[in-house]
């Protein structure tokens, strides 16, 4: 490993920022110089950005150490035997001394501006702070269907895995963030591909989180680093922290009571299902199928009010007006029409194959337990979820 450029503070700083590159040659001048300029409103003088490269081809890092002699706050290491953005990013932290240790992609799809709302939620006592796409104010620019897709389908994957750590924040994926170095002083973090925020929440000391939104905007110099061996070092490092990782620390219990409402909410539901599900079939008969997606639709709406104002009121009453309502209703709706699309196929499969095309209800109440644990999950960390804020 080389490391070189800037001066080696000796003394606690307020902020460290690590800046992962690889091949951003033409983005490193930009990023610094706003950097700069938003930091030295607040904390000038008390930060630094430390450039952490990969060696690349570009000569990132060059480029980056000829910006040290007009800004002094900014250092630079080059890694020349090691890969891998968490890793980069662990390897700034280790060369930090700021009491808060933040992450930024150096390609400025992270807008820079919104570091000083992460800054302030640690100074007012938040133990992580984390920019979200996912929240008031966040979104995403200009993303195509498919990767819209991919990305919603490895948060959903995550929460199945890994529900006490992925469901703690509402965008898990997230790059941009900071943290109190004190939270993750303790635990060896050795995060495993890009998603490095997994690692801090799973293994670190986390009590307060703050979530901040920002629009994830579209590179303008360079090309994407996210390939499909992202994806599988992110289904690998889940399973790492979910057989390995301390989760106790979370110290969070299966909600029984809810999942208890829930489920007999879920009853009414069946009672519902299964009413219309008799009216449209057996007395006007339509198509099991086209009876089955009919049914579930009413009893969707049937378990969406009974869970909103039993199941999670306590959520909903902090939650109030008639657009939180709607969105809670449109998330509900969405999961359970996933679930809905798996206890279609399930019901045809058991309908058709197992019972031989004979006791169409049976094979329905089969197909609705199997998914009801899909729906409850999903819905407490997406649709009635509350981040710990402060």
């Amino acid at each position: 490993m080389g490391t070189a450029g800037g001066e080696n503070h000796a003394q606690t700083l307020t902020l460290s920022l690590a800046i992962p590159t690889y091949n951003e040659g033409k983005n490193i001048k930009p990023l610094v110089e706003r950097l700069v300029t938003l930091l030295d409103q607040v904390i000038a003088g008390d930060y630094e950005l430390i450039i952490v490269d990969d060696d690349s081809p570009d000569l990132t890092w060059q480029t980056a150490l000829a910006l040290t002699t007009t800004y002094p706050q900014l250092r630079v290491l080059r890694r020349q035997q090691e890969r891998g953005l968490s890793a980069a990013v662990i390897r700034g932290w280790q060369a930090a001394t700021g009491r808060f240790l933040g992450v930024i992609d150096a390609d400025l799809q992270h807008p820079p501006e919104v570091l000083l709302e992460l800054l302030a939620a640690l100074t007012q006592g938040a133990d992580l702070a984390v920019a979200s796409r996912h929240v008031t104010g966040g979104g995403v620019s200009e993303w195509s269907l498919i990767r819209r897709v991919l990305s919603r389908g490895a948060q959903t994957v995550g929460l199945l895995l890994l529900p006490r750590v992925v469901g703690r924040v509402s965008d898990p994926m997230s790059g941009y963030f900071m943290v109190q170095r004190r939270a993750i002083a303790g635990p060896i973090l050795n995060p495993k591909g890009y998603k490095i925020l997994l690692e801090v929440l799973g293994r670190g000391d986390i009590d307060t989180i703050a979530e901040v939104g920002y629009v994830f905007q579209e590179r303008l110099e360079g090309a994407s680093k996210v390939t499909w061996r992202q994806y599988i070092d992110y289904i690998h490092h889940l399973l790492r922290l979910r057989v390995g990782g301390r989760l106790s620390q979370l110290h969070q219990r299966f909600p029984l009571q809810r999942f208890v409402r829930f489920g007999l909410v879920g009853l009414s539901g069946v009672v519902v299902d299964m009413v219309i599900l008799y009216l449209l079939h057996s007395t006007l008969g339509l198509p099991l199928t086209r009876s089955k997606i009919l049914a579930a639709e009413v009893a969707i709406l049937n378990n969406f009010i009974w869970n909103d104002a039993w199941t999670f009121a306590d959520v909903s009453l902090m939650q109030q007006g008639w657009r939180a309502r709607l969105k809670r209703l449109l998330k509900f709706n969405a999961i359970c029409l996933g679930g809905l699309v798996l206890n279609v196929l399930m019901l045809n499969v058991i309908y058709n194959l197992v019972f031989g095309q004979r006791w169409a209800y049976a094979a329905n109440l089969v197909a609705i337990a199997i998914v009801t644990f899909w729906n409850f999950w999903l819905n407490l960390k997406l649709s009635w979820r509350v981040t710990q804020t402060k």
